[in-house]
């Protein structure tokens, strides 16, 4: 939680901060380890074992450069890899599925190895359902990236065990992103500079992160919370269009805000991570959209599959096939329901659709209705991905389209009224006019704005602080992917 990450920043910094160089890896590691294991006190074994394996993969792959043993260090990597990601995130929903097919009531073999687990010792393991380990969809392709392009030869293998594990466990983004490749940080873990201005542009990035989450994020969602929560053959179209624009806002602040803070924790440890989020709904194509959100998973998914599969190098059938089979993965990745698979195929469809002549047309047409169409379309999207069910889009699909009755009723009204002023900020900001703010004030007085900086970090951090003080559990939404 937010609280835990405030009492646990202070402590972990001072101590990385003032080690010798040579034991700041060893430093990060050990916090890494504690904060993992506070919200996942069992499953932090399940990291350290992904993490011991893909490194002594990396080693086989080595020393077998060139040879069969170095492509069975691949395999094992990615098979044990996926089959741990396929057994904790995928094997409820496909044993689900499969009951419900054929009318069978088989048990998870997971559950029942919990079950005797639990009669040894009370590990508080669940019971009825596989639990689903934090970060386990981010450390796990993190880890993969590293025996994967150390077998292509884009990178050398890293000796050090610490510094693998450093890598892997990294806690400034280890449960919510974004993807940090291993090639990225490869020079920072053997050697990286702190100094002042990076410590200054760190905290300043961790601040708006924490602004977006705690004053945006939070605060736009409890309109989505209350509109979810309704008989969506009741509400009104204002309503359910409403609801959808706030999950929108939300979703986006609470994502994006998690990135800047990770990316700004990272800048006080001295790594530079890439970037995740541009703006991304000010795109005028939904090609351009996903260029602009989770910018690293997009290209995870391009590296290691869609230019493996083929990319755009063998016809226009082959391409599309290999752009469908990537978004299938890409809604996979990010649960395991039905809604998911067919909003990643909703999103591959629009992409096919653009690549045969629609992109053209969208180019042609004036910035704003291009702009309006893709954030449309994403609300189509973002429907199938916070609804429980395919029958729960359904529903709410046919409220935003008149089912419910009404054009407009009194909560839509009220609600609109009552967070007029948010629902502004939200459109502002997400359309970047804080960025174009910021950089017209250093353009005009580098030392005046420098000032104004600090002051805002400041109050930004007092602001956000409050806030917490007498806020309830609220984690960030990717904490379950």
């Amino acid at each position: 939680s937010l609280t835990f990450l405030q009492c646990f920043l202070p402590p972990c910094l001072l101590a990385y901060f003032l080690v010798p160089q040579k034991w700041r890896n060893g430093t990060l590691f050990l916090f890494s380890l504690l904060f993992y294991a506070w919200g996942e006190p069992v499953y932090v074994v399940l990291m350290l074992f992904s993490t011991a394996l893909d490194y002594t993969c990396g080693q086989m792959a080595e020393r077998h450069r060139g040879q069969r043993g170095a492509k069975i260090a691949l395999l094992v990597s990615l098979c044990v890899n996926l089959g741990l990601l396929g057994v904790f995130k995928y094997s409820d929903f496909l044993i689900d599925s499969f009951n419900g097919v054929f009318g069978t009531s088989i048990t998870n073999p997971v559950v029942l190895v919990n079950k005797a687990l639990n009669s040894l010792y009370p590990l508080g393991l669940n019971e009825k359902r596989v639990e689903l380990p934090i970060g386990i969809s981010f450390y796990t392709f993190q880890s993969m990236s590293y025996t994967i392009d150390l077998y292509l030869r884009n990178i050398k293998v890293q000796k050090s065990f610490l510094n693998f594990a450093s890598y892997v466990s990294l806690f400034p983004q280890i449960v919510a992103g974004p993807i940090v490749r291993y090639e990225d940080v490869a020079n920072e873990l053997e050697s990286r500079t702190v100094n002042i201005a990076k410590i200054s542009a760190g905290i300043g990035l961790f601040v708006k992160g924490l602004a977006k989450k705690v004053l945006l994020a939070n605060n736009i969602g409890i309109v989505w919370t209350q509109i979810k929560a309704m008989d969506y053959s009741t509400i009104s179209v204002a309503t359910a269009w409403l609801g959808i624009i706030a999950f929108a806002f939300q979703i986006y602040f609470d994502f994006s805000g998690y990135s800047d803070m990770a990316t700004g924790l990272g800048k006080m440890l001295g790594f530079e991570f890439t970037k995740n989020f541009d703006h991304p709904y000010i795109s005028k194509s939904i090609s351009e959209f996903w260029r602009r959100w989770h910018i690293t998973l997009g290209s995870w998914f391009r590296s290691y599959v869609y230019i493996p599969l083929g990319g755009n190098r063998n016809g226009n059938f082959k391409t599309y096939r290999n752009l469908f089979i990537t978004w299938a993965l890409t809604g996979l990745w990010h649960g395991a329901s039905w809604n998911f698979i067919l909003w990643g195929l909703f999103f591959g469809v629009l992409i096919i659709i653009e690549r045969l002549g629609f992109g053209k047309i969208l180019e042609k047409l004036p910035s704003a209705v291009s702009m309006l169409y893709t954030f449309v379309m994403v609300l189509f999207g973002w429907v199938l991905f916070d609804t429980d069910t395919l029958a729960d889009a359904g529903r709410y699909y046919a409220a935003m389209f008149g089912a419910g009755g009404s054009l407009v009723d009194s909560y839509a009204r009220y609600t609109i009224a009552s967070n007029a002023v948010m629902l502004t900020l939200c459109i502002l900001i997400s359309g970047g006019l804080g960025s174009r703010l910021i950089s017209f004030c250093e353009e005009k007085n580098k030392r005046a704005s420098a000032v104004a900086g600090v002051a805002v970090k400041i109050g930004g951090l007092l602001i956000c602080t409050a806030y917490l003080v007498g806020a309830t559990y609220n984690p960030f939404l990717y904490f379950r992917f």
